[in-house]
Formats: structure tokens, sequence, C-alpha cells
């Protein structure tokens, strides 16, 4: 019986550190099967280092793989063998945009703004990510903007690529409390969108952490910025 109890513990002990470290872990932006350009970049980034001695294809295949594991090894992180945020920014020397993002007091559950759009979406912050979720159970980030809109009367389509169609274009320079942010990750054109909420900021549905707020001019955002749209004024 006395076994049976410590067995139970320790699965539950490891229950919980897998978790804590999935719930920490960052998002993962390239991995092992990937085909495009900025694998390429990456390859390349990677031999300039000498950690990459193959020939630059594009494609992320298992010297790839391998050349990122000892990437990670020599910078002190979890060898994953795949490029999350924490990697990307390391491998061009750039700080991780995510890990440094504090929430200021205008972005953060207390928000004392008066866009009632950030306000009902910082709500739903830490809701878990759920691959075409568009409920409080979980969220895509299509999914998590139209859910939030709806919440006041404003009916959105339900992809982020038909969702760049609407409303009105605005530049970078003039976003307000609100307004959608796109970006292109996955697939070219709008595959991602988030809610700006002041201070350079965004709150979003990311594949890993679920509903949280980042940095809008982090590297790998900025790089992937594709426009915004206002909705209402």
């Amino acid at each position: 019986m006395k076994l049976e109890k410590y067995l139970k513990i320790i699965i539950i002990v490891l229950i919980f550190a897998f978790g804590q470290s999935v719930a920490f872990a960052d998002e993962i932006l390239y991995k092992e099967g990937d085909d495009s350009l900025e694998v390429a970049k990456i390859q390349q980034q990677l031999n300039k280092q000498g950690f990459y001695k193959k020939s630059i294809t594009g494609k992320y295949d298992k010297n790839t793989t391998k050349a990122i594991k000892n990437f990670q090894k020599e910078k002190g992180l979890p060898k994953t063998g795949q490029v999350d945020e924490t990697t990307y920014n390391l491998i061009y020397n750039k700080e991780s945009s995510i890990k440094k993002v504090t929430p200021t007091k205008d972005t953060d559950k207390n928000y004392k703004g008066n866009n009632a759009i950030v306000k009902t979406a910082n709500s739903y912050l830490n809701t878990p990510y759920v691959f075409g979720g568009a409920t409080p159970k979980g969220f895509d980030c299509s999914g998590f903007v139209m859910y939030v809109f709806e919440k006041h009367n404003i009916m959105l389509p339900r992809t982020a690529d038909i969702q760049f169609k609407a409303g009105k274009k605005i530049d970078k320079s003039k976003l307000k409390d609100g307004d959608l942010v796109f970006f292109t990750t996955y697939e070219p054109g709008a595959s991602h969108v988030g809610i700006y909420c002041g201070n350079n900021k965004f709150i979003h549905a990311s594949t890993s952490k679920g509903v949280i707020i980042t940095d809008l001019n982090g590297q790998y955002w900025q790089e992937r910025y594709l426009g915004a749209r206002r909705i209402k004024n």
C-alpha cells in the first residue's frame, strides 16, 4: 500500500512538472518538416555561427533539427530541436519578445482605458489555446477575436484571412486600442490576428500559451506584421 501511495505522489509531481513546462514554453515557430525561405535564413544564420554545415535548402530536415539542438545546448536551452521564439531571437542575437513582456497598467486585467473591446479581451487572459476554438474553454487566434467582438454585437468572419478584409485599413502609426493587427506566420497572407491594446502591445491566442499579451515590436512579430484594420471607431 505504501508503494502504491508513493507511486501516486510521483505521478502527480511528474504531471505537474510537465504541465508547468508546457505552460511556460514559447510558441513553436518552426519545426522539422517545414519548408520556407525563413528556414533557409535560419540555416544561414546557424551556418555563420558554425552549427549548420550542410547545404542551405530551406527544408527543416534532420540535419537542421540536429543543428538547432546543438545551438540550444550551447545557449543553455531545452534541446527540443524546434525553433521557438526564444531560440529564434537568440539565433539572431535578439531578446525574446514574449519572455520580456511585462503587462502595464493599460494592458493587464485591471485595464483602465475606455475601450470596451480591450477590456473584454483582457478578461480572457490565460485561456488555453484550442485549434478551432471559439469559446472560453479554448480559443484559436481568429476564434478569440470573433468571440470578443461578438460580445459587443459586432459580427466578424471566422478566419484571420477573411477578417483582414473587414473594417477600415489603418496605418501602424495610427493604431488605437481595439484595432485588429494581422501577421503572416505559417502561410502567406493574414494567418494570425490579435487585438491592439496600447503601448505597442497586442493580445492574442498563441498556440502554446493561450491568450497572452505580446510586444508588437518584438523581432518575430515585427518582421511578420501585415497590417491593421479598424472595425469600430
